[in-house]
């Protein structure tokens, strides 16, 4: 069995090991020396009223939990005055001292070692000072993933330089009384294992070999009570990300290698919210290549590195992913990184449940607490990220119910883009249409439209120079038709109606589309995705071509369309987008109005801005226009 760093001891019968709280690294570090060392007794840094609860809640692993230590209620003397008890009942809160908890966390280091502990049967000895209120100490440290490549003993003597002192009574007590505690441990056991936090690991060595005062006196506490946890605010309980957490239990469960999570489960992370937001938005998600995902790891890995780290935090993330691959995929991206799976069936169930905020909890009773962790990680800054969420079932009824029918309108910015974009397919149609009608001819006495070079070549045995020219311009396509999924069902696209131009910018448009009743993105708001779509322009007054008697011969949407364009259209020539090239029965179908179709591939388009296009949203009259924008979401 190998030998315990000399660095790493205390006395030759107390070994240490120094962890950086709330990090899956050292917990799976903690794990490998007590498997690979044998010790009699594993020593604690948390007070002795704490062991019970903890122990109950390790037991319930990995179903998360929170040992929470409310404050004693403290009295002062004091005169009442009516005047003073209305600003005093606004102050309780300030005033009040924040209340301490343990978090039962899988991937919490000190969880870990009474977990390990448990499952040896190994005596525990929580050794730490009962405080109220309890005073944290804690710093910048540096980025745990360094345990991969530095041995432990050598990453905690690089950090001894920057170790702080004690700053506070407080803290100076309990590490006396840690210490003196681990001497009457060594009088009992030949091999105990103290796991505590960096910050604490020097001053305890020191104060085990210099002092020899008497143990302080404890506080008096208040017990301690086990609580379930709120699954949306388990991301501010634990170290990791709660997904993360997740792979870590399942690779304990499954005897996978589990060493290098921390950066794999980012991988995992995204592979997962890609099937959640392909899942969630169908034919509206765009196309999550291999390509793209290695752009966002690159990202990630370069504002981890501006940030002087070596694993990332949500907040980077969550920011090459909204860059990269846009707000949806984001927010799939933070909604699977708190997604835990080991809840019970009864995990939503209030009457035992906290909800985490950050530093403060709401208790089951509904009473708001300011918290403080008795096992605090590395300082923490929150930043905000603008995403827009997805509406509760609750709230998109609703909005169903108030919906008017008799108002509808389009949110403009999405008819600007469209409009824009059916500008580039007429002018691609037209390029098309002149490619095709153009013809080459020897050199006599102009080059007329160009030299041809490719004919030139072609001919360079004649010795003869062949010029390009084209046919003279025959007007402007007026008609344009988008057939964005062909062939289409009828029943996933019951929404067919015509809309007329608002102002000369924008076309007379006739489509198909998803209904957007079902799927309510704000007050007043739906979203629908176009399955086809009829563009004229300018725009013109014609009868609606679904209830039209005229175009009912025709057996399909996109059939019904294209006689629509056929009837309206004052050109000869028609463009159409589409994946494939018209078949012939639509080539008929456009000679029987003596029409021509011009087919423009929408390949030749980049597939993440037809999707965009795609997403039309209806508003329930103009002025819903006012604030729409703070909803609608893009893929």
């Amino acid at each position: 069995m190998p030998q315990f760093p000399e660095p790493l001891q205390i006395s030759p019968r107390i070994s240490v090991i120094p962890i950086i709280h709330g990090s899956g690294d050292f917990s799976w570090e903690v794990r490998r020396r007590m498997l690979e060392h044998e010790f009699d007794c594993v020593a604690i840094p948390l007070p002795h009223s704490f062991q019970q609860r903890v122990e109950e809640g390790v037991l319930q692993l990995p179903k998360p939990s929170i040992v929470i230590q409310p404050t004693s209620p403290r009295f002062t003397e004091s005169e009442w005055s009516e005047s003073q008890s209305a600003d005093d009942d606004e102050d309780d809160f300030d005033d009040e001292s924040p209340t301490s908890y343990v978090p039962i966390d899988p991937c919490q280091p000190v969880i870990m070692a009474i977990r390990i502990a448990m499952g040896e049967h190994l005596p525990r000895h929580f050794i730490d000072l009962e405080t109220d209120p309890f005073e944290p100490m804690s710093a910048t440290m540096p980025d745990p993933f360094a345990l991969k490549r530095v041995p432990l003993e050598r990453f905690a003597a690089a950090m001894l330089p920057g170790v702080p002192h004690p700053p506070d009574r407080q803290i100076q007590q309990r590490i006396l009384h840690m210490a003196l505690r681990l001497r009457e441990l060594e009088q009992r056991y030949e091999k105990i294992l103290f796991v505590c936090s960096v910050l604490q690991w020097p001053w305890v060595r020191q104060a085990y070999r210099e002092s020899d005062a008497e143990l302080p006196e404890h506080d008096l506490v208040e017990p301690p009570e086990i609580y379930d946890v709120n699954p949306r605010s388990l991301n501010f309980m634990f170290g990791e990300l709660p997904y993360i957490t997740g792979l870590y239990e399942r690779a304990r469960a499954e005897l996978e290698d589990d060493r290098f999570m921390s950066i794999d489960g980012v991988k995992q992370l995204l592979l997962a919210a890609r099937d959640a937001y392909r899942a969630d938005l169908g034919v509206r998600a765009r196309k999550v290549t291999p390509l793209l995902l290695s752009q966002c790891l690159k990202y990630i890995r370069n504002l981890s590195l501006i940030g002087r780290r070596m694993t990332p935090d949500l907040y980077t993330i969550v920011v090459a992913a909204k860059q990269i691959l846009g707000p949806q995929f984001a927010l799939h991206v933070v909604e699977t990184a708190r997604s835990y799976p080991y809840l019970n069936s009864d995990s939503n169930n209030d009457r035992n449940q906290v909800t985490l905020g950050i530093d403060q909890a709401r208790l089951p009773d509904g009473q708001i607490v300011p918290l403080v962790n008795r096992l605090p990680g590395p300082e923490v800054s929150w930043q905000t990220l603008q995403l827009n969420r997805r509406p509760t079932q609750e709230e998109s009824k609703r909005w169903q119910y108030r919906w008017n029918p008799y108002g509808q309108c389009s949110y403009p910015p999405e008819d600007q883009q469209i409009e824009n974009f059916r500008t580039r397919v007429v002018e691609r149609a037209q390029a098309i249409l002149g490619t095709d009608l153009a013809r080459t001819e020897k050199f006599t006495t102009s080059v007329k439209d160009g030299i041809d070079i490719r004919d030139t070549l072609r001919h360079w045995y004649e010795k003869q120079i062949y010029v390009k020219v084209l046919p003279p311009d025959r007007g402007k396509l007026d008609c344009c038709v988008m057939l964005f999924d062909s062939p289409s069902d009828p029943r996933d696209y019951p929404w067919r109606t015509t809309w007329f131009a608002e102002h000369e910018e924008e076309s007379t448009l006739a489509f198909y589309a998803t209904d957007f009743s079902k799927e309510m993105v704000g007050p007043g708001i739906g979203m629908s995705v176009y399955g086809g779509a009829m563009f004229l322009f300018p725009p013109v007054v014609i009868p609606d071509i679904w209830n039209d008697p005229r175009l009912d011969f025709v057996d399909s949407l996109e059939e019904r369309l294209i006689a629509a364009a056929c009837t309206y259209s004052r050109s000869r020539q028609i463009a159409i987008m589409s994946s494939l090239p018209p078949g012939a029965g639509w080539r008929r179908l456009a000679k029987r109005f003596h029409k021509h179709l011009v087919h423009v591939p929408i390949g030749s388009f980049s597939d993440s801005h037809i999707q965009q296009l795609r997403m039309v949203h209806v508003l329930n009259g103009q002025h819903i226009r006012s604030y729409a924008a703070d909803f609608i979401r893009k893929a």
